[in-house]
């Protein structure tokens, strides 16, 4: 990794949600260690503070963050009226250059027949509208033709349908046609728009999906080598250093022991 004095993102503005744990946590220490300055959100403040100082620590020009419920408009915008200012400065010129939507998850497991509505609405909540709400509060300070660059993070399951995460695969379909739609939207702007997909990855995504049952969390990864937080977060930064012409539109990124959904090879 480059470092902070000769990054391509030092001292820029780098806007994380969902930072207080998993690709959030990693990104925000990783991109702090590019030298940039970082607005993290998140709902668990007590987190989100352990994260600056993490990403303080590795180097980050500034650290700034402040509570963020996505599923909530009242939040988004309250949240975007608190880091505008941050963002312009005392001139108003200053911009935000990258913004990693990274707030999201799954809630249970269950079939069509089985789901329970607050699982199938906090579900696209945070995936989707929550995506749309962020970036429409995000796009204003972004600017035109200086290689700023919006990531989402999406999953191999908006790519490939598996029972028991109905709402979860469609919300993440969902994540990925709106970046393809931002494609569109955002032509000839200069705004680059690019979704990371991985796979079988350890974090708190299993515990949050299985309702705080560590063991079934466990059981997820148990024989295998998958991807961690650390690994998105250094593709998130290469993937915002890139040249301004150049765009990384779809990234899908799987552990070496997995071949698709369901095909993972478990060690004894």
């Amino acid at each position: 990794m480059k470092s902070p004095s000769k990054s391509a993102l030092r001292g820029k503005w780098v806007l994380i949600t969902g930072a207080s744990s998993g690709f959030g946590a990693a990104a925000a220490k990783a991109f702090g260690a590019e030298g940039a300055k970082l607005l993290l959100g998140a709902r668990r403040v007590d987190r989100l503070e352990k994260t600056a100082a993490a990403a303080k620590k590795a180097g980050a020009a500034a650290v700034h963050f402040h509570d963020l419920d996505v599923s909530s408009t009242a939040s988004v915008e309250a949240f975007m009226a608190w880091a505008h200012p941050l963002i312009q400065g005392r001139a108003k010129t200053g911009r935000l250059h990258v913004l990693i939507n990274n707030a999201g998850g799954a809630h249970g497991l269950d079939t069509v027949a089985q789901g329970r509505d607050e699982d199938w609405e906090v579900t696209f909540q945070t995936n989707v509208l929550g995506l749309l709400r962020v970036t429409r509060g995000a796009l204003p300070l972004l600017p035109h033709h200086a290689g700023a660059t919006i990531l989402n993070i999406g999953s191999l399951a908006g790519r490939v349908a598996y029972a028991g995460a109905s709402a979860y695969c469609a919300a993440k379909a969902g994540e990925l046609s709106i970046t393809r739609v931002l494609r569109h939207e955002l032509f000839g702007t200069g705004i680059r728009v690019s979704t990371v997909d991985p796979g079988l990855a350890e974090t708190e995504f299993a515990l949050v999906r299985f309702k705080g049952d560590a063991q079934k969390a466990e059981a997820l990864y148990a024989g295998t080598n998958p991807l961690v937080a650390q690994d998105i977060a250094d593709i998130l930064v290469w993937i915002a250093s890139r040249p301004a012409h150049v765009n990384i539109d779809e990234l899908l990124v799987k552990p070496t022991d997995q071949a698709d959904m369901g095909k993972v090879y478990r060690r004894s």
